[in-house]
């Protein structure tokens, strides 16, 4: 168990769950839509289904009361599944092979056909080795970022700190470039360390016997190295879900301390990078500078949306900051990359959070079932809704459970809006993993403790509570007049959407539920750890 919580806070954005705009629509990145607000206005999802019986093997348990079908995938699986072309993609680890030319803990990105669930392929990628200094991939988390598509290509941030751009079709169409060292890079290596250099973060490997390639592989287009071509150094992991507008790829670095948590190895990193989406060609950095005051690490997701005729972009920052940037980087010179310029930050941590006394509150970084008041980082993705944003502050899981606080927060500002564009606080709830949801005056939010806070959007005034017992990382999901909810003791929970309190069922799975369901097509797609079901209304 203690891996999966270790797993839980470096892996919310991407464990929080995707949802379907509408039935008969694709879902095809995390969050959706662009704004990434946990609402959906499909219709006719059921309230309640059946997992059915165990079963062992690739084809997961058995489908049952309105089950159409379902299929196993690793035994930690983090990232939401996205449905785009016909085709799902999912991230998961390789705890249950599907390949035995790939053995042993490995990051995964499973493709399969969206109608019968049939296996199509998968990227597997080696483990970054912890030792030293370095910890950058934490064991049996897989791949944890959600995918993005879009035409014939998938865009992902893999464990290894890398962003890649596969054609949907995989290998068996053949290895289009202009990568094609694939059999070398799903190579398990011999030996591998990390070393932090001055002028930038060095690998030493062997990557062993190149694999012998199949037409259920991966083809990957092209790869960005964030650690080689922007000097980052991750922390914990890589799970930033890829944002794309137009030709450009908006990705959130990993940068953070190293083993000790007292050292900051790449302070000059960027947060955010701009990628071509054709070439993968590094395009812009933010402006930001946060690298020497970044808490632990940065996990959280980029968000867009148009404000005052202005498109914005959001992100977490690993400072406790919600940052907003102008999404059209200005161009370098001199063949450097462009800027994302900063338009405004707010910072999400109350006062109260961050002195006392007169004297700055040390962050805490002590492992401990009882967490101390102290400041956040964002893990979390930013949800925009009508000109506000919203998000949540949180910490290691490992931490314990401590005060957290979900912002409002004026989109229309400028500067640091830290008090001007404050439009309220809640800090009802503890620390939280989760993206809020909104819809209807109303905004969801769940903390770690397992608490589901149902929150006036207007005022920030609680309008009801409910305690699952039972640790969540999840993101609430608002669709068809239900919240669904899934927890790490394995349920799924569904209320009833509104002002009034109502449980409408708590649904038993097969293991821990840390993402939240994703309707695409008129289809609710449910992943467990080990398990992605596709429910529909009467099916057997």
């Amino acid at each position: 168990m203690a891996d999966k919580r270790v797993a839980a806070w470096v892996t919310a954005v991407c464990v929080a769950g995707l949802v379907s705009a509408a039935a008969g629509k694709d879902w095809p990145q995390w969050g959706g839509q662009d704004s990434k607000n946990m609402v959906s206005d499909a219709k006719g999802l059921p309230d309640a289904f059946d997992p059915g019986e165990r079963r062992s093997g690739k084809t997961g348990r058995a489908a049952s009361k309105n089950v159409k079908w379902s299929v196993a995938l690793g035994k930690q699986t983090y990232g939401g599944p996205v449905i785009a072309g016909g085709r799902i993609f999912v991230g998961t680890n390789n705890d249950n092979p599907r390949d035995r030319k790939y053995r042993g803990d490995r990051g995964v990105l499973m493709c399969f056909r969206e109608s019968d669930a049939e296996f199509l392929w998968q990227l597997v990628v080696p483990k970054m080795r912890a030792g030293g200094k370095f910890n950058g991939d934490f064991a049996k988390l897989g791949i944890c970022a959600t995918p993005a598509v879009e035409g014939k290509r998938c865009y992902v941030v893999t464990n290894r700190c890398a962003v890649v751009c596969l054609d949907v079709e995989g290998l068996a169409n053949g290895n289009d470039g202009p990568f094609t060292d694939e059999a070398q890079s799903y190579a398990w290596p011999i030996g591998e360390k990390y070393i932090d250099d001055p002028a930038g973060p060095r690998v030493v490997r062997d990557p062993g016997k190149p694999v012998k390639l199949g037409p259920t592989d991966a083809d990957i287009i092209w790869r960005f190295d964030m650690m080689k071509e922007v000097s980052v150094w991750p922390q914990d992991a890589s799970s930033c879900s890829v944002l794309i507008r137009g030709d450009y790829l908006y990705v959130g670095t990993p940068n953070g301390v190293d083993r000790s948590h007292n050292r900051i190895p790449y302070p000059d990193a960027p947060m955010l990078v701009v990628l071509n989406k054709h070439t993968g060609k590094l395009l812009a950095v933010d402006n930001a500078g946060i690298g020497d005051r970044i808490y632990h690490g940065q996990w959280s997701s980029p968000s867009l949306a148009t404000v005052n005729g202005r498109t914005l972009l959001f992100y977490g920052g690993g400072d406790g900051f919600c940052y907003a940037f102008d999404a059209e980087p200005e161009p370098g010179k001199g063949g450097k990359p462009g800027t994302l310029k900063m338009v405004w930050k707010f910072d999400c941590n109350p006062p109260e959070y961050k002195t006392k006394d007169g004297k700055p509150v040390k962050y805490q970084k002590k492992h401990g079932s009882k967490g101390v008041l102290s400041p956040c980082e964002i893990i979390a993705t930013p949800a925009f809704h009508d000109n506000r944003v919203y998000v949540t502050i949180g910490q290691d899981t490992r931490h314990g459970v401590a005060p957290g606080c979900l912002s409002c927060m004026d989109a229309t500002k400028t500067g640091d809006i830290s008090k001007s564009g404050l439009i309220w606080r809640y800090t009802a709830l503890d620390r939280s993993l989760s993206t809020p949801a909104v819809a209807d005056g109303l905004v969801y939010a769940a903390d770690y403790t397992g608490i589901v806070h149902c929150v006036d959007a207007k005022t920030g005034k609680a309008v009801w509570t409910h305690d699952t017992k039972q640790h969540i990382w999840a993101s609430p999901f608002v669709a068809d007049g239900k919240v669904y909810m899934g927890t790490e003791r394995g349920y799924l929970w569904v209320f009833a959407a509104g002002r009034e309190k109502k449980v409408i069922s708590r649904i038993r799975m097969d293991g821990a539920v840390c993402a939240t369901p994703v309707t695409a097509n008129g289809v609710l797609y449910v992943p467990s750890h080990k398990t992605l079901y596709a429910v529909v209304k009467g099916a057997e």
